[in-house]
């Protein structure tokens, strides 16, 4: 049996520059993959391919990225070969955290290996643009990197920033293509840049990364989720440099001076959050390459 880590993502930058011809959105986002990690477990069997969860809220039928992922590398190989997936799910479903598109780049590793396909990054990338958009960033490799197009064109971003957040969750879900419809969008450039935030990864300021912060879903994910409103306030007044919506939300990150605060405006939130919010501090995951973990 294989198990492979499926880690979740932050957007430190979100800003919509245009609509596509093809009913999409063109983006600049800056992703941050953060040591919050569902695992994905694989076992050889002939032919057939089997799901289950351990969050019996998610579906494990034929519309779970896993799956769709698994049929994919089927399709694109003629393999007779099949697996028994088990997904252990410890990113909140549909909270702006890419949970599913992690699970499915997961997939695609760990049947690459499962099935000794010999597939190399490069195809791996092409199989997961077609999944989502934010499936290949998962594939990269990298802690931070910029995404372009639908966000499936990917820039590594060098920094040995290790960040450290607090995330907070409210029980709440939202659909991203409902958040992204609702949105009106302001193309006109104004705001904080992408280079602002690159500079501050680079240069390791984090005075500077608060200023580049940006989510241009943030207006509209608020107003189909109000209780986003509440927790940005809660996060700012309990001392957070800078607090963002990630994704399409409706999961809220602050970001902290480093473990020690993070874990301190922790203890502050928490004495003031409803018990349904979900609380964790996160840090930057930096060890990709140590996903596969084998047996």
């Amino acid at each position: 049996m294989l198990r492979v880590q499926a880690p979740a993502k932050l957007n430190l930058y979100l800003r919509v520059v245009g609509k596509r011809a093809d009913g999409f959105h063109e983006l600049e986002t800056l992703f941050e993959r953060i040591d919050l990690c569902d695992e994905l477990q694989l076992e050889l069997q002939p032919r057939q391919l089997q799901l289950t969860c351990s969050d019996p809220t998610l579906s494990c039928g034929e519309e779970n990225l896993v799956l769709k992922a698994a049929r994919a590398l089927q399709q694109l190989t003629n393999t007779d070969q099949g697996a028994q997936l088990h997904l252990i799910k410890r990113i909140p479903i549909a909270a702006g955290l890419g949970g599913g598109s992690s699970d499915a780049a997961a997939a695609l590793l760990g049947l690459n290996a499962l099935w000794a396909l010999g597939l190399d990054q490069q195809t791996l990338v092409k199989v997961a643009a077609q999944l989502g958009s934010d499936v290949p960033f998962f594939l990269w490799d990298v802690p931070f990197a910029v995404g372009r197009g639908r966000g499936e064109q990917g820039e590594p971003v060098t920094s040995e920033a290790q960040l450290a957040h607090i995330l907070v969750t409210p029980d709440a879900q939202l659909a991203t293509k409902e958040v992204y419809a609702g949105s009106r969008f302001d193309l006109t450039g104004t705001g904080a840049s992408l280079s602002i935030a690159l500079h501050a990864l680079r240069n390791g300021s984090l005075g500077e990364l608060v200023s580049g912060l940006r989510n241009d879903l943030a207006p509209e994910a608020i107003r189909r989720c109000p209780v986003i409103a509440a927790v940005q306030s809660l996060l700012r007044e309990s001392g957070c440099l800078g607090v963002l919506l990630s994704g399409s939300g409706p999961s809220v990150f602050g970001l902290c001076r480093d473990l020690a605060h993070a874990h301190a405006v922790q203890a502050q939130v928490a004495r003031r959050a409803p018990p349904a919010w979900r609380l964790s501090v996160v840090t930057t995951e930096r060890t990709g390459a140590q996903r596969l973990l084998g047996e």
